[in-house]
């Protein structure tokens, strides 16, 4: 039989979600994975990101909704104190605003729960390898908006393909050799070309591929 032990080169994989028999199948349906090392588990914001910051986890499975608050706000509060952190959203919504609301907390993706094993395992070796997951059956009604990205200019582009990967302000201003305030305010631009309100709209449009990144 192969060995499943974990090794240095495993992903480390906190689970946090509010139902036990979620988070147990979880467990087990990811115990054979070679390469992914589930390391803990919690059922609530406050335990989520207490475990978080005991455990630095690779990445974080993450439900949106959560007895004690949301999803989202565990995550802002973690990526705040572990930006490398790759936080990926497994819930059964599929509403729109919540995808944006995810992206806009800086998540590495959102898949839904029906998801396959083998798609499953894929995310996450997609999110500890800091490449955007989005599933297409939830990105489908802001795919319609790509039109309207020809108005972006390439150095736009560029912010907005740091903001899909994750990337802080901070982060994208470094990597671009920009001051914050430029970066908000290349940001700001973007809103007014695509015609809409929140960094989480542009980032989960961006992240249908249709923008080049350099």
């Amino acid at each position: 039989m192969p060995d499943v032990s974990a090794s240095p080169g495993d992903i480390r994989l906190l689970l946090v979600d509010d139902h036990e028999v979620v988070r147990a199948g979880l467990r087990a349906l990811l115990a054979g994975i070679v390469g992914v090392e589930v390391v803990g588990e919690a059922g609530s914001v406050a335990e989520g990101v207490a475990e978080a910051a005991r455990l630095a986890p690779a990445v974080i499975l993450m439900d949106l909704r959560l007895p004690d608050g949301s999803g989202v706000d565990a995550c802002r509060e973690i990526l705040s104190a572990a930006p490398r952190t790759r936080i990926l959203f497994l819930t059964s919504y599929s509403d729109e605003q919540a995808v944006m609301s995810t992206v806009l907390a800086g998540a590495a993706g959102y898949v839904l729960k029906d998801v396959g094993h083998r798609a499953l395992v894929a995310a996450i070796r997609d999110a500890a390898a800091r490449r955007p997951i989005l599933d297409p059956r939830i990105t489908e009604p802001v795919v319609s908006r790509m039109r309207q990205a020809d108005a972006l200019s390439a150095q736009e582009q560029r912010v907005l393909a740091l903001v899909v990967e994750g990337r802080s302000n901070k982060e994208i201003a470094a990597a671009l050799a920009l001051s914050d305030k430029t970066v908000k305010n290349y940001l700001s631009n973007v809103f007014q070309k695509l015609g809409i309100t929140r960094r989480a709209q542009a980032a989960a449009l961006f992240g249908t591929g249709r923008i080049p990144s350099e």
